[in-house]
């Protein structure tokens, strides 16, 4: 009796033991009951018939899914590497098991290919700059292939992009041509614009003789300043002009002197 009693205790807790399975917020257990699927059950305390039941878990949270470089060349024949990051969860526990053999590894090689596929489509340069737009592409076609599987593709992001050394070398100099470029851009408009101010400063001086003069002894002030051995400038003829002015009148006159006096003697008798 004692033994009997022993054999069926322990038959007891083999059967709660296989029975009884707990779990988590973030599982669900799909079971199997001789073959066909009756449900996914969970979270929590979940009961099975041992040997009838069989219980798959499905962790439902989002898997983050690192696809390595893939060998592509754009739409203008350039060969590069691209790698990606793909988010990705599943909402349907019972299309994950019933609907394809291994949903992550079914969807890593879908993101490959479609990577593959959505790169060699676009161009170098729209594959540079135009990153959320192949972004979203990818996104929604894989959305809309893993949705029969029970996967809802989230988000998907490219990661690196790996241009051949000769392409590196050849976009720097394109940058820097351009750099140049913008440089002498900016440079002639400088000098357009001080052109202009300078016309504008030339014509407000030219309409004051006076302030020619007093801008010019500003100057030699602001020269005389530094600590210079020698200092050559400029003497504006306009100093000179009013000695220049009088010393042609005193020579004008003496002309018209002399050729009065010549007159007077002519008309004489």
């Amino acid at each position: 009796m004692p033994i009997s009693f022993s054999f069926l205790f322990l038959l007891l807790v083999l059967f709660l033991f296989s029975a009884l399975k707990i779990l988590n917020e973030y599982e669900r257990g799909v079971v199997f009951r001789l073959g066909r699927v009756i449900g996914a059950k969970g979270p929590g305390l979940v009961i099975i018939i041992p040997l009838i039941d069989k219980m798959r878990k499905v962790d439902l949270r989002t898997v983050t899914l690192d696809v390595p470089p893939q060998e592509v060349i754009t739409k203008d024949n350039v060969s590069v590497k691209v790698s990606a990051v793909v988010y990705f969860r599943v909402i349907d526990a019972n299309k994950a098991v019933i609907e394809v053999e291994d949903y992550f590894f079914a969807t890593s090689q879908l993101a490959q290919t479609t990577l593959r596929s959505i790169c060699g489509q676009a161009e170098l340069d729209e594959l540079l700059s135009e990153r959320e737009k192949l972004n979203s592409k990818i996104q929604a076609i894989l959305d809309q292939d893993t949705e029969p599987w029970g996967v809802k593709v989230s988000k998907v992001e490219i990661k690196e992009i790996d241009l051949p050394d000769e392409m590196k070398r050849a976009m720097a100099k394109q940058a820097e041509a351009e750099r140049e470029r913008r440089s002498k851009i900016i440079n002639a408009e400088g000098e357009l614009q001080a052109s202009k101010k300078l016309a504008e400063a030339a014509r407000i001086l030219s309409e004051s003789p006076a302030s020619i003069q007093l801008r010019y002894l500003q100057t030699l002030r602001e020269v005389a300043s530094e600590n210079n051995s020698t200092t050559l400038f400029p003497i504006p003829i306009d100093l000179f002009r009013p000695f220049i002015e009088g010393t042609v009148d005193k020579v004008r006159a003496r002309e018209v002197d002399k050729d009065g006096g010549r007159g007077t003697e002519q008309t004489s008798p």
